[in-house]
């Protein structure tokens, strides 16, 4: 690893060097005159021409860092070069000269696409006579030509994705500083994002500083800072970071008595195993240390454990202190009386499913089925008419036709009694920000009709089973994201539901709390909880028993995830990701053989 630090009396940074940061402190003093420290004697380097990545969990200083190099912080101590100017004293000649894109996409809602890029120019001071030309070589680079007149609160989340990559480009930065800018959007369009930045890497030699929560991006990037509660634990390129990782990381492939998410569940708990997870229909571990022979540790000779090669992910995983990722899946039973059948009972059923806005048709003609204590993944690019689907199965959204059964009641005529059967967590944090964890509990409780002392009960069960008692008196709003993904779950399970639907749960959130959250949702459907989630982390659709793709409100596959997979192997890729399998299913390149086979097999039926 390069080590990061360097001396302020003997060093010049050469003129490469586009982001010099040496011996950084950032502190925030609370209502309450607490401190909190967000950096810890920062000293790093970024370099014109290539891409740096920061990652790290929630919490780590990532957002914090990037804010100081844009001047929209101020340090509390240390210094901070951007293209030679210091941050504090030349802070407005360092916003004209750079472009970031923050996490929210900085966008205005109800200006159109040409509007905001307008607003940019003229905040960025672009001359009018050069705009034209700029607006033409954004758009065409972005692909929203057709798009210009659309408000921006009406585009899906990859458009308006590239849209903020649109503003932040405005003026030609020498340095481009990314926020998290793929969290919430499809594979396919982080990809065309990673095209975008590389092209001007490339052509224009600009310097990109992101931030990511993807560990397959910081993996693309040139160099890798990896930060940890405000300090940098490590740097260096991402084979750096890999090397390390020799004879730690293999599969174990399920035997015929066991299925894969039972040996991911049972082998997340194994002492000598840092980080599990499921890949290709195999459970991927990372070791603690090197073993040679690492089939001994588990002492099941049934299993088949293999080596393989490392990624980056692997190596992150293995880095970070295990207080950040010490959850345990042992003991999670949730008392769920309402929860019983066989698991060939079906409790979700559409057939024929239609939703149409005026002469758009958001969904058209979707049919599936779900059976009890079964994960079921829907899944599709922004805009595919997931959530839209999503609504209309918690009753939140009446059918335009077609029929729904949920939990054996058929909507169209019972929604209220379905929903007391089911739990809801939405795609945004949608619990109230200003009263405490305790106080939402309370509230969600009593709008499921709970009785006062079965309501404490829950709330007693929400506070171990989440880790929320020590949070209990915090407003809900300034819980760090994980903790507000746990919130929400609670509530969402408080009433024992038999269906769960979960809206991108994960989106926003760290690796190590959608690890959390993965195991915590494995153990419910284990104990006969029905499970329904969609899903942009196309390596956690992995997790289910079978998934339904869609695009543009159809079907385009459904299947189990080896099924999936199956359908974009070809001669050159034998072994697609599930990535690539999705990419091949949105951009059609799939045969039309393969889909109409997968469509006869699985399409409607049960």
């Amino acid at each position: 690893m390069i080590n990061s630090k360097h001396s302020t009396e003997e060093y010049s940074p050469p003129q490469n060097v586009i982001l010099d940061i040496c011996d950084l402190h950032k502190y925030f003093v609370g209502k309450d005159k607490t401190t909190t420290h967000a950096l810890h004697g920062i000293s790093l380097q970024a370099l014109r021409g290539q891409v740096t990545g920061l990652v790290g969990v929630d919490g780590a200083g990532k957002t914090t860092l990037i804010r100081i190099a844009t001047g929209l912080l101020l340090p509390s101590s240390g210094s901070v070069k951007v293209l030679g100017l210091d941050s504090v004293a030349d802070t407005l000649e360092i916003q004209s000269l750079i472009g970031y894109m923050p996490q929210k996409f900085g966008l205005y809602q109800d200006l159109t696409v040409v509007e905001n890029m307008a607003l940019y120019a003229d905040l960025q001071g672009v001359p009018p006579k050069e705009r034209a030309e700029k607006y033409a070589r954004l758009l065409t680079m972005t692909d929203l030509q057709k798009y210009t007149k659309r408000r921006a609160g009406a585009l899906s989340g990859g458009m308006k994705q590239k849209l903020g990559l649109a503003c932040a480009l405005i003026k030609s930065p020498a340095l481009l500083l990314l926020d998290e800018p793929t969290v919430g959007v499809d594979p396919v369009s982080r990809r065309e994002l990673w095209k975008i930045v590389y092209e001007l890497v490339k052509k224009e030699g600009i310097g990109v500083i992101v931030s990511t929560a993807y560990m397959d991006e910081a993996e693309r990037c040139d160099h890798v800072i990896a930060l940890h509660q405000g300090e940098i634990l490590a740097e260096g390129t991402p084979q750096d970071f890999i090397k390390r990782m020799h004879d730690r990381v293999y599969t174990v492939s399920p035997t015929a008595d066991d299925k894969v998410r039972q040996i991911y569940t049972r082998l997340a708990t194994h002492q000598n195993v840092v980080d599990t997870t499921i890949r290709a229909g195999k459970v991927r571990i990372v070791l603690k240390t090197s073993n040679q022979n690492a089939a001994v540790l588990f002492e099941d000779d049934r299993l088949q454990v293999q080596p393989v090669e490392p990624s980056f992910e692997d190596a992150f995983t293995a880095m970070i202190p295990a207080a950040a990722h010490d959850f345990q899946p042992d003991g999670i039973k949730p008392e769920n009386r309402q929860a019983s059948g066989t698991e060939s009972e079906v409790v979700i059923d559409i057939r024929k499913l239609q939703k149409n806005f005026g002469h758009f048709a958001a969904v058209n003609n979707l049919n599936f089925s779900v059976r009890r204590g079964e994960i079921f993944g829907l899944l599709g690019p922004n805009g595919a008419g997931k959530s839209t689907t999503f609504r209309m199965l918690c009753g939140l959204l009446p059918a335009s036709s077609g029929d729904i059964s949920v939990a054996g009641y058929n909507l169209h005529r019972s929604r209220a009694r379905a929903r007391s059967r089911l739990g809801y967590m939405a795609q945004q944090f949608s619990l109230y920000g200003q009263l405490s964890v305790r106080e939402n509990l309370r509230f969600f409780g009593k709008a499921y009709g709970l009785s006062a002392k079965h309501l404490h009960q829950r709330i007693e069960w929400a506070y171990a089973e989440f880790g929320l008692e020590e949070w209990q008196n915090k407003a809900a709003g300034m819980l760090p994201g994980g903790y507000k993904q746990r919130l929400a779950m609670a509530a969402a399970l408080l009433h024992e539901p038999e269906i769960l639907f979960l809206d991108e749960p994960t989106s926003g959130v760290d690796l190590f709390a959608r690890r959390e959250f993965w195991l915590r949702i494995n153990s419910f459907a284990e104990q006969g909880v029905t499970v329904v989630v969609t899903t942009h982390f196309m390596e956690e659709a992995e997790y289910c028993d079978r998934m339904l793709i869609m695009s543009q409100g159809e079907t385009l596959a459904i299947g189990t995830p080896t099924d999936i997979r199956t359908l974009a192997c070809t001669a050159e890729n034998p072994q697609p990701t599930m990535d690539d399998a999705f990419i091949a299913l949105a951009e059609g390149t799939i045969s039309t053989s393969s889909m109409a086979q997968n469509q006869r097999q699985f399409g409607g039926a049960r």
